[in-house]
């Protein structure tokens, strides 16, 4: 089994291309795999997204939070297809709680309720840093990212459960399945 733990960061921001039906022209700044069965972590620039869709497709299994509708799209004009394939063999975290709960919740909420832990960033500043040609940080940030969504998809099979804290400050639990 080869299961890849998955995410990007873009060089724009969605009101920059005209919002978020236009994903597909945010433009790859980095990418981060966490090969889950080795322990391995690979990390990507634009120039190395042939490699990275490779990856992808070769995965048994592919775990991120908001990647079928997100991350994939991004990587399209690269050349990759959403397939019915990939999308069957996708965890997308951010979707099945949408599924369950009707409505969306941030990766960082997810993790403070459930694990205790809040990201070092967001996308919108690592899309500045880079433009500053900070390439090291966005990618430790993306790296960030991969490895907190793997604790939280673990704590998720370990437990049948996941976190969350509603708009009242309320912890919730939400069952989850993957």
């Amino acid at each position: 089994m080869k299961t890849l733990v998955f995410d990007l960061e873009t060089k724009n921001l969605a009101r920059e291309v005209g919002g978020w039906s236009n994903i597909d022209k945010l433009g790859l700044a980095a990418a981060v795999l966490l090969h889950v069965e080795t322990g391995e972590v690979l990390r990507y620039v634009e120039q190395d997204a042939s490699d990275l869709i490779a990856q992808l497709l070769k995965a048994d299994r592919v775990v991120g939070f908001n990647v079928v509708r997100f991350d994939y799209v991004v990587l399209r004009p690269y050349g990759l297809s959403l397939n019915p394939d990939l999308i069957n063999k996708s965890i997308d975290i951010l979707d099945h709680l949408y599924q369950y709960l009707g409505f969306r919740l941030s990766l960082n909420n997810l993790a403070e309720a459930t694990l205790n832990e809040t990201k070092s960033a967001d996308g919108i500043i690592a899309v500045q840093w880079f433009r500053d040609g900070k390439i090291d940080q966005v990618l430790d940030y993306c790296e960030q990212d991969v490895r907190v969504t793997y604790r939280l998809w673990e704590f998720g099979r370990e437990n049948g459960h996941v976190k969350y804290r509603d708009r009242d400050f309320r912890l919730q639990r939400v069952p989850v399945s993957w």
